[in-house]
């Protein structure tokens, strides 16, 4: 997750891509940098800093850019440690890049370039894309990103300089945000809207497979088949809040949609579909530990505690290996059992939870190798671990928590097949249907994006109850908490979760025509269950708002509202549903007039016991 900034024009370049970068500063990043072309001299200047733009700032203020043309970049690591040579832009020989996403191919491209002599300055696998461009550069700069792109595999957008084509910028993008903005005697390429929003309200979207070149006064935009192409100009009448929100009311329904790139992003350079595998390096170092373990302890807090309990569910199934699921606050005072043959899998989106933080220090004191999932690169968590798994979500500003309890779930996925692998307790035919199956889940959480005006008059119909219960059973149980949770959060409505099969043993006293019942009743193997325990609320003149697969006309009978959802595994069904009570929770509180982003009395991150 990281920012581009691109321009060129009669301005001082210098100025509008550091404010250009300012705006895209909510998206995170661990580094930030500038390449500029000198217009006297026709050379590159590039500058890279470590840390926040005030950094770059310092680091340039002296400098007396004489440019109006360059590229910005606000990087956050995925491939390299956050330093100022992995920082961007990159530099090959008279041209620089900057590269948002990952490019899945970079160890085969970079030995290819190093036998033909090209040297190495950074971690990263963007830098493959500076050299491959100039490897094919004989002139003409367009031609080069095009032989260049074609070439790697992956998701990237790029934004181009050359000095031997100083009167253009080449943008390129694929599978990876990218938009031009069209000025008056200036044009910009931005991976998000924010970014040169002050400059001009018109945009252009380029689609996968597009190459852009901006010269000041032109756009020309070429498609997947070289052909040259004219793509809309859209008009974006939005305030700076909603730029920031890209246009959504509130971050918190942002997020909910960014869900599909953010799993993607997770996702990206993690498997093999050739082997069948999923590739963590990052775990290299305690492969063995995770090979030879009798038992994992996940422990955790609120949503991400939940996401573990899901995590159980898959690591046993995948690993066949038994997993206890601990909240931190408990974990750290009870006599705990623990040794080297325990694996502690920490999980914490902002890698700061105070009470998951002490429960890993203190598995570490007692032998055990420790594992985070962690959204945020040089967190306490992510340093102190012995292997960590990041979650590409990005920046999570609602309080709320979405993105980040889908990303750690698919993180979760891919560690149990990962040990499937390593305990050979998967076979390949098993991993290569799990591995596709996990891979078809952006696409289907985007089917679910468009029930958003469903659920929302749903919403309109529930919002004013003072209670609801949610029930799931297997793998959806623990999403029947995190719907009461979400519910709880931002609608100040009392919910409660809890596994369908446990309603008999003092939930269903409460159940009337007052309080609905919200369930997780999707295709699955206890789907006959699940079908019993609705059967048992309606029995008692209650009300069933329920998530269905599509066409289960048996449950639309006897339900009073159904969101249907696609056909899936009961892996996949986590996803949909997840995103469902999402929607409900949020529309819920958005009509009640509640602050969706920022509910009462709640914190992003509990830094404190």
């Amino acid at each position: 997750m990281c920012g581009i900034v691109a321009y060129i024009g009669e301005k001082n370049a210098y100025d509008i891509l550091l404010e250009g970068l300012e705006r895209l500063e909510y998206r995170g990043y661990d580094s930030a940098g500038l390449a500029l072309l000198d217009k006297s001299e026709n050379i590159i200047k590039t500058v890279r800093s470590v840390g926040k733009l005030k950094n770059l700032r310092e680091k340039t203020s002296s400098t007396d850019f004489n440019s109006k043309a360059g590229i910005g970049h606000t990087r956050w690591a995925t491939h390299g440690k956050p330093t100022s040579y992995n920082a961007h832009p990159h530099v090959s020989k008279g041209l620089a890049l900057v590269h948002n996403g990952i490019i899945e191919n970079y160890l085969q491209l970079k030995k290819e370039l190093t036998d033909k002599g090209y040297v190495f300055q950074s971690e990263t696998d963007s830098e493959v894309i500076a050299h491959l461009i100039h490897s094919y550069l004989n002139g003409d700069i367009l031609e080069a990103v095009r032989k260049a792109t074609n070439k790697l595999n992956g998701a990237f957008s790029v934004a181009v300089i050359s000095e031997d084509n100083p009167d253009r910028i080449i943008a390129a993008r694929n599978d990876s945000p990218l938009v031009l903005g069209a000025g008056d005697g200036e044009n910009f390429a931005a991976s998000d809207i924010p970014a040169v929003l002050s400059h001009t309200r018109n945009f252009i979207f380029m689609e996968d497979g597009d190459i852009a070149v901006l010269r000041k006064d032109s756009i020309e935009i070429y498609d997947k088949n070289h052909k040259k192409v004219e793509r809309d100009k859209k008009y974006i009448d939005w305030n700076p809040v909603m730029a920031e929100k890209a246009g959504f009311r509130h971050f918190m329904q942002k997020e909910i949609y960014e869900q599909p790139r953010a799993v993607t992003d997770t996702l990206r350079g993690k498997y093999s579909l050739e082997e069948s595998l999923i590739r963590l390096p990052e775990l290299d170092e305690i492969s063995g530990a995770l090979k030879d373990a009798s038992r994992i302890h996940i422990v955790a807090c609120g949503t991400s505690w939940h996401a573990g309990l899901v995590g159980k569910f898959l690591l046993e199934k995948f690993a066949g290996v038994p997993v206890e699921v601990d909240i931190a606050s408990e974990y750290r005072y009870r006599d705990t059992i623990l040794d080297e043959n325990v694996i502690f899998l920490a999980i914490t989106q902002s890698g700061e939870t105070a009470d998951t933080l002490a429960a890993m220090r203190m598995a570490k004191k007692k032998g055990c190798s420790t594992l985070a999932i962690c959204n945020v690169l040089g967190s306490s968590v992510s340093r102190e671990a012995d292997g960590v798994i990041y979650t590409h979500a990005g920046p999570e500003i609602g309080v709320a928590s979405t993105k980040a309890f889908t990303t750690q779930i698919t993180c979760l996925y891919m560690l149990g097949i990962y040990l499937g692998q390593i305990r050979n307790t998967m076979n390949e035919k098993s991993r290569s249907e799990y591995i596709h199956s996990l891979l078809g889940v952006p696409e289907q959480m985007e089917y679910v994006l468009n029930k958003d005006s469903e659920i929302e008059n749903i919403a309109k119909d529930f919002k004013d109850y003072k209670d609801f219960l949610f029930l799931g059973r297997h793998l959806n149980y623990p999403v029947a908490l995190e719907g009461a949770l979400k519910l709880k959060e931002i609608s100040y409505i009392h919910a409660e979760g809890y596994p369908a099969g446990e309603m008999k043993h003092g939930p269903i006293a409460l159940i009337d025509e007052n309080m609905p019942v919200f369930t997780l009743a999707t295709k699955s193997r206890v789907y006959d269950k699940i079908v019993s325990n609705i059967e048992e609320v309606k029995a008692r003149d209650g009300i069933v708002i329920a998530t269905v697969t599509e066409n289960d006309t048996h449950l639309a009978d006897k339900c009073d509202a159904v969101i249907s959802i696609p056909g899936t595994s009961e892996e996949v069904s986590v996803f949909l549903n997840t995103v469902v009570t999402q929607f409900f929770a949020y529309h819920c509180a958005r009509l009640l007039g509640n602050d969706v982003d920022q509910p009462r009395n709640l914190a992003k991150s509990v830094t404190v016991e």
